[in-house]
């Protein structure tokens, strides 16, 4: 989001001070679509030559019309000169339109590669940002600003191509004409027309801009808030809070109806501004060419081609108005979306990262220190050892930094000393795709897609078959739930899985993670939405899965890690005791106390 201007700071000065800027940042952005215009630069060159060619033919138009209309006066030609110079008129407006239309044609494959390329630019790099920056986003705004991104480079890609060079050219071409054929008021005042109308344009425009940066900014904020509040349907509904979470709304939509207000009302003073000055041209030209018809110095061919000039002038004239304004507005669009992929990457491979060797898969953490952010540390001198094929649990009370493990082994966050290891390879040395592809985990909150629930198991390993899938389903004891649905495998389970219930989901968790059949298994409080015959179901098919795998398992419930071959307690971010169940049990500390406590508990639920 784009910082609110101090209350102290002039408009004038937040003006001069927001230009500079601006225009490095329109810049930047310009410059960033030349690699994808280069890949297709004979398609590019050989639409510039089309171009160049529909615009000599439409100048050509007023040259045949003055020929036409002198033509006229001579009465020994009016049968057969005429005739001729409509064929030709003919054939240079055909050739203007032909030519017109090729250049598009050649082009639009250009504009919309470039607009996929940005897109999946920019998407590829969100996925490539850590952690940190997805917890800290507001999805409505980010997803608002991508769309209104892509939108912006279409925009660009036509305006800038098409639409500044065709001007240039077209005026340059007029002007040559008006010098050559008639004198030099014609040229000054339009040179002088054009110049003044660029002035306004720019000026005007520029001011404009600031309103639509605002209208973007309440946008993205609106738009943030309405997603976030039907996300969250059910909170809203427990707390009655339909009118609260409309007053938010409503209060972005406020200050967007008032910025867009602004915007519109200075487009019409722009557009009224553009017209006086093409208006007074035109007025002081047509008065030239008359004058210089009464004195006998240029022939009525010569008015009506000066006039045929002019309109020709005017149409680009009054395109160029609408070329800076879209040109402008795409580029504030683009600023934001551009600004994602200057978003650092927290997390980057080393330049020579090599892919993970996997031998047994024995995961070690050594003296591993690690908060979140400088003032709050999360984990203290943490050093613990899974050996290959074995299970070790972590068990703590809730912020002890048990399933800060797991991101950590994920590599979601750098580390802030010590080194984490598999197979004795440094995560921080091997390519972060490797050691994500060597784990698997079934989180404690299971996030769906919204999508069928065999599209969400098979997400486990892309491309995997149905007997694949099906086999994973079966193994984690939701076949038959899947069974029972009416549209069975194709059932769809809604915005993160809200369709199903909290053990469903886990379920499916379950199920897509047996597909992936990862070296390495972190199960973080995988089975805490299950009942209780579910769970132990379940938990006597985890220990066959864990036989032959590498497992770390973040528990709430002490009764599923008695299996364990090591089971570690934390508390407030440190290894306090350590040892298997019976150790722990013998040695009457906070394991055991904690047992004590959910025995007890238990004994009351029952």
């Amino acid at each position: 989001m784009s910082a609110a201007h101090p209350t102290n700071t002039s408009p004038a000065a937040s003006s001069a001070a927001a230009k500079p800027v601006a225009t490095k940042s329109d810049w930047r952005v310009i410059r960033s679509l030349i690699p994808y215009l280069w890949d297709f630069r004979w398609r590019v060159a050989l639409a510039l030559t089309f171009l160049i060619t529909a615009k000599v033919a439409n100048i050509g138009v007023p040259l045949l019309l003055k020929e036409i209309v002198d033509s006229l006066d001579k009465s020994k030609a009016i049968l057969v000169v005429p005739f001729a110079l409509l064929a030709a008129y003919g054939l240079l407006r055909l050739s203007s339109t032909l030519f017109g239309e090729l250049r598009d044609i050649v082009f639009v494959k250009v504009t919309q590669r470039a607009v996929r390329r940005v897109a999946l630019s920019v998407f590829r790099h969100l996925h490539a940002l850590s952690l940190r920056f997805h917890l800290d986003r507001q999805t409505g705004g980010v997803t608002r600003d991508i769309e209104r991104g892509s939108r912006g480079i279409s925009t660009l890609m036509s305006f800038m191509l098409f639409s500044v060079i065709p001007i240039i050219l077209e005026i340059t071409l007029v002007t040559i004409l008006l010098a050559r054929k008639f004198n030099i008021w014609f040229v000054v005042i339009t040179l002088s027309a054009i110049l003044f109308y660029i002035i306004a344009t720019i000026g005007i425009t520029e001011w404009r801009t600031a309103h639509r940066r605002q209208m973007n900014e309440m946008d993205s904020k609106a738009n943030t808030k309405a997603i976030d509040s039907l996300l969250n349907y059910e909170t809203v509904k427990y707390f009655g809070n339909e009118e609260y979470e409309a007053g938010r709304y409503d209060k972005n939509l406020q200050s967007y109806e008032a910025a867009a207000t602004k915007s519109e009302t200075s487009l019409g003073l722009l557009n009224v501004a553009q017209s006086f000055v093409i208006a007074s041209a035109v007025t002081l030209l047509m008065w030239r060419a008359s004058d210089g018809v009464v004195q006998g110095q240029l022939t009525l061919g010569d008015l009506v081609m000066v006039n045929a000039l002019l309109i020709q002038l005017y149409i680009p004239l009054n395109f160029l108005g609408v070329m800076y304004r879209e040109i402008k507005q795409a580029l504030t669009d683009m600023e934001k979306m551009f600004r994602l992929l200057g978003e650092n990457r927290e997390i980057a491979d080393k330049p020579d990262a090599k892919p993970l060797a996997i031998t047994g898969a024995t995961i070690k953490f050594d003296h591993v220190n690690f908060g979140y952010d400088a003032k709050r540390q999360i984990l203290f001198d943490v050093s613990f050892e899974v050996p290959a094929g074995h299970t070790v649990a972590v068990v703590g009370s809730s912020g002890a930094g048990k399933s800060t493990l797991s991101r950590l082994l994920f590599r979601f966050y750098d580390i802030g000393s010590g080194s984490i290891s598999i197979d004795g390879q440094d995560i921080r040395d091997v390519t972060q795709a490797s050691v994500r592809a060597n784990l698997g985990i079934v989180p404690q909150d299971t996030v769906l897609f919204n999508d069928t629930i065999r599209y969400n198991i098979g997400y486990g390993r892309p491309g995997s078959t149905d007997t694949e899938i099906e086999d994973a389903a079966r193994r984690a004891h939701v076949s038959g739930f899947i069974e029972r649905l009416p549209d069975k495998w194709q059932a769809m389970v809604g915005e993160r899985g809200l369709k199903l219930s909290g053990g469903e989901k886990q379920r499916v968790a379950i199920a897509r993670t047996l597909l992936k059949n990862p070296a390495i298994m972190i199960f973080d409080e995988a089975t805490s939405a299950l009942d209780s015959a579910t769970e132990k179901s379940i938990q006597a098919e985890l220990r066959d899965i864990a036989k032959d795998r590498t497992t770390l398992v973040i528990a709430h419930r002490l009764s599923t890690i008695i299996d364990a071959n090591q089971i570690l307690v934390m508390d407030h971010g440190r290894i306090v005791e350590r040892g298997n169940f019976r150790e722990l049990i013998e040695r009457n500390g906070k394991f055991a106390e904690m047992w004590r406590l959910q025995q007890q508990e238990e004994g009351i639920g029952a």
